[in-house]
């Protein structure tokens, strides 16, 4: 009869681990899929600009468009998760996005194009807040940042994803197969249905109405307005030095698509790494000294990023930069989500978040107008050098709380 208490406990235990699984586990594979989804265009800049018969800079506006709005999506299912559930904002979210990608693939004319890819920028807006906070949520404190790293490598998974599809998918079917490939994330939302729990944290702060949440954050302006400035400065960091690299390894060093799609590959997995590695690093030496290694590293590889003078160069310069960028990306869903009031922690990390990317959605055409004065790889160059100095200075005057207790923190 004694052992029985002890066996209910560890039957409770390992039941409670494996939520804690699936939960990181929907929100790492909703992340990655949004990822994909966006990336998509990345590597379809020059066939969807033959295709609809505009220019480049006009495939360019789109993703300038799917920034713009992704703080609509932050807002609505940011303000749904902390009033109704992180699980059911979280399967609204993925079948929006998943819908509208798979819309995508069946566009007629740049026009619509156009439209779909700036709604999809609502369904984009809304994962990183819910799959963030239903993370942090439910995984244990001294896990935090590694969980962190993890969940934000998603977005890594997904551009290498991305890359994949446009090295098998494209040349075999065509870059309409590549965002049909985009609508099967709507099956996560089964998934999601089927094994995430709620987390505790959620259903003890719950606020009992959309007033009362937005009222929170109203109450925590100073701190909102310092996370939307540091997120400004890590999107220019991210966009700055991903969404245009692909077309700048073949534009300005004339390396082949198949070749470029491999690269991509490559420093995606830097960036899977740097995640990981520099996540788990914060929970030893804190958040703010975790980021500030982590940009370090990618100021001092700058030179070889952009002037690399052969693809061996180049490739080294690009795997040990996203290293450096995704490394301080790993940090940012445990940091946020610390710093973020209990009762508005999807909402106002999210929204933080995602005003740093409307404020940063001119990235891509500001560094390709650039490239016009400085050249492509000075205009690279120069924007990020400016911009991770700014980081370091923003991450060092802010603070952290790390290891906040959420079940405790009102």
């Amino acid at each position: 009869m004694s052992d029985l208490p002890e066996l209910s406990m560890n039957d409770s235990s390992q039941l409670f681990r494996r939520e804690q699984w699936h939960a990181v586990s929907a929100s790492f594979l909703g992340w990655t899929l949004d990822a994909f989804d966006y990336f998509a265009v990345v590597f379809l800049v020059d066939r969807l600009a033959v295709q609809f018969g505009v220019t480049k800079s006009d495939i360019i506006l789109t993703l300038t468009a799917t920034l713009a709005m992704r703080p609509v999506g932050a807002l609505i299912f940011g303000l749904f998760a902390d009033r109704y559930g992180r699980r059911a904002a979280l399967i609204a979210n993925v079948l929006c996005y998943s819908v509208l990608e798979l819309l995508c693939g069946f566009s007629q004319s740049f026009t619509t194009f156009l439209i779909l890819r700036t709604l999809f920028g609502i369904g984009m807006g809304g994962e990183w807040g819910v799959g963030a906070s239903l993370a942090m949520e439910t995984a244990p404190r001294r896990w935090r940042g590694l969980f962190s790293g993890v969940l934000q490598c998603g977005y890594s998974v997904g551009y290498l994803l991305a890359a994949l599809a446009a090295q098998f998918i494209l040349p075999a079917w065509g870059w309409r197969a590549m965002f049909w490939a985009g609508g099967a994330p709507a099956l996560l939302a089964l998934y999601v249905r089927a094994r995430v729990p709620e987390p505790e944290a959620w259903k003890m702060h719950r606020m009992r109405s959309t007033g009362a949440i937005l009222k929170t954050v109203a109450q925590n302006w100073k701190s909102f307005l310092y996370l939307v400035f540091l997120m400004t400065l890590m999107m220019f960091l991210s966009h700055g030095t991903q969404d245009l690299y692909p077309d700048f390894l073949k534009s300005a060093h004339h390396i082949p698509g198949s070749q470029v799609s491999s690269m991509a590959i490559l420093y995606n997995l830097g960036a899977i790494l740097g995640a990981v590695i520099f996540g788990q690093l914060s929970e030893r030496i804190g958040r703010r000294r975790g980021m500030s290694g982590a940009l370090l590293l990618s100021l001092v590889i700058i030179p070889l990023w952009a002037f690399g003078s052969s693809i061996e160069a180049l490739a080294l310069g690009a795997f040990l930069m996203q290293v450096g960028v995704q490394g301080a990306w790993g940090i940012i869903p445990a940091h946020l989500n610390e710093l973020a009031p209990a009762s508005a922690r999807s909402l106002l990390p999210g929204l933080a978040y995602q005003l740093g990317i409307l404020i940063a959605a001119p990235t891509n055409t500001l560094e390709y107008a650039l490239r016009d004065h400085m050249g492509y790889a000075g205009a690279l160059a120069g924007f990020e050098v400016c911009v991770i100095i700014l980081g370091l200075i923003a991450v060092n005057v802010g603070r952290e709380r790390l290891g906040q207790d959420f079940m405790k923190d009102g």
